[in-house]
């Protein structure tokens, strides 16, 4: 078992460095890896170069008798997959059992998004006159106006925003770093909480900080409060929806898109790798073709 782990923690080191994972990924990654050396256990099975098709095709029922979905499946073995490849590359293994397993296809959901309207009501819940307000109210601004992810709103720094210029400086996935322009709503948004209500929040802890969205004691805003405050917000504005971080990021893209930007123009904006992420999108965009259809074509209606 010893000698699983150190693959194991050898395989997890070279993500980290190598690939630049988030911890995230690796924490994924570290308990996808565990789970499958607990089953090979179950299998009477203890060494990696000894996992062949027919052993991987008893795991993938066994994962399928647990109702886990396809994207989880799909991540799993994507996870192996990985893992396998590393070994065949250090000569642990003499090849890829992985390799010619197929992911199960995903029937990717239409995403989530806020109309127009429920966004109005979003904007005007933050009481503009207290600190809090004032961060809620730039933290909303700024995830609208760029489609920026949780993690990476959580990772913004001051200095990344650059108001001559209207562009904020983000760092993605794989610490990948582009720049994202935002508008006058937003810019206006964050140079009050800049000037005014992130300064009495850095008074309540004492020290400064460079991260640009602070809590309520004056520590760096995380992932988790991120979604708290935007709970707060669909409660306040009476709204019956559900939200989460990311539907600030499908409504970001579903606008531009309805608005006619282009979309690799979108994927860019997104830090999408693949414009196969972003085409996703163009599935909710079909109704405000048809609008236009309607209202332009001359037999469209009678």
């Amino acid at each position: 078992m010893d000698i699983l782990q150190d693959a194991k923690n050898q395989f997890l080191e070279y993500m980290q460095i190598e690939k630049n994972a988030s911890s995230l990924t690796i924490h994924c990654y570290e308990k996808d890896v565990e789970a499958f050396f607990l089953f090979m256990q179950s299998e009477g099975n203890t060494r990696i170069e000894d996992v062949d098709y027919p052993l991987i095709r008893i795991y993938l029922t066994r994962l399928y008798e647990q109702k886990l979905s396809r994207r989880s499946v799909s991540r799993k073995l994507s996870c192996l997959r990985s893992f396998y490849r590393f070994l065949e590359r250090e000569e642990k293994v003499k090849q890829n059992p992985f390799l010619n397993v197929s992911l199960p296809k995903d029937g990717k959901p239409i995403p989530e998004f806020f109309y127009q309207e429920e966004l109005d009501k979003l904007f005007s819940v933050n009481d503009l006159t207290t600190p809090l307000g004032q961060r809620d109210q730039a933290l909303l601004e700024l995830m609208y106006a760029t489609g920026i992810r949780v993690a990476e709103c959580v990772g913004v720094q001051v200095e990344d925003v650059d108001f001559q210029i209207g562009t904020l400086l983000v760092t993605g996935k794989g610490r990948k770093e582009r720049y994202v322009p935002f508008g006058q709503f937003a810019e206006t948004a964050l140079k009050r909480y800049l000037s005014d209500g992130r300064n009495h929040l850095i008074g309540k802890k004492g020290t400064e900080t460079c991260k640009l969205f602070l809590n309520a004691k004056g520590g760096p805003l995380t992932d988790r409060g991120i979604r708290l405050i935007l709970n707060k917000m669909v409660d306040k504005a009476a709204l019956t929806v559900r939200i989460h971080p990311h539907k600030l990021r499908h409504s970001f893209a579903t606008h531009m898109l309805n608005q006619g930007a282009d979309l690799r123009a979108v994927q860019e904006l997104l830090g999408h790798e693949h414009l196969s992420s972003t085409q996703i999108y163009t599935h909710v965009t079909k109704d405000h073709l048809r609008n236009i259809y309607n209202n332009s074509h001359p037999r469209a209606n009678k």
